[in-house]
């Protein structure tokens, strides 16, 4: 199957950052839970991350990348990026924010650069699975590079 570029593969492209592109089936338009993503590509959840996108009590939105299984915890989200509390943003303003569709968001392209934190477990994995930008679509790279090209930290980010 001939893997269609996405945007986040583009940006990979430009930034010559190597990456490996995955897909999985899926129904059109039905976002996927992680845990299916993970069974549907044969990898260890723990290597596959998703993006959540946050509204801390200043107003200001946060992007926090965590292993599919595992529950944002919120205070520790808080903690990590300076802020009082923060909140997950409704589903409804996803798009609008990012250009991304719920099941399909990446911390990689955004229509704007929001502050990133990609949780500790990624920092000791050869590499990490994200999504591409679209449902079906994952890429597959070093948690370094990806947080050198979005200007991400690493901090630990979960329920214990």
């Amino acid at each position: 199957m001939s893997e269609e570029k996405t945007n986040v593969m583009r940006v990979l492209d430009q930034k010559k950052i190597p990456y490996t592109p995955h897909s999985y089936p899926h129904q059109p338009g039905a976002a996927v839970d992680g845990a299916a993503v993970a069974a549907l590509l044969g990898r260890d959840p723990a290597g596959v991350f998703k993006t959540l996108v946050t509204r801390g009590a200043s107003g200001a939105h946060y992007v926090f990348v965590v292993p599919v299984l595992a529950e944002l915890h919120l205070k520790k989200a808080a903690k990590a990026v300076g802020e009082k509390s923060i909140q997950l943003i409704h589903v409804k303003e996803l798009t609008p924010l990012t250009g991304y569709v719920r099941g399909g968001c990446s911390p990689i392209g955004m229509k704007k650069r929001f502050p990133t934190v990609l949780d500790a477990s990624a920092q000791g994995q050869e590499t990490m699975l994200v999504s591409a930008g679209k449902i079906g679509s994952q890429v597959e790279l070093s948690p370094e590079a990806l947080a050198e090209l979005i200007g991400a930290s690493f901090a630990p980010l979960t329920q214990e």
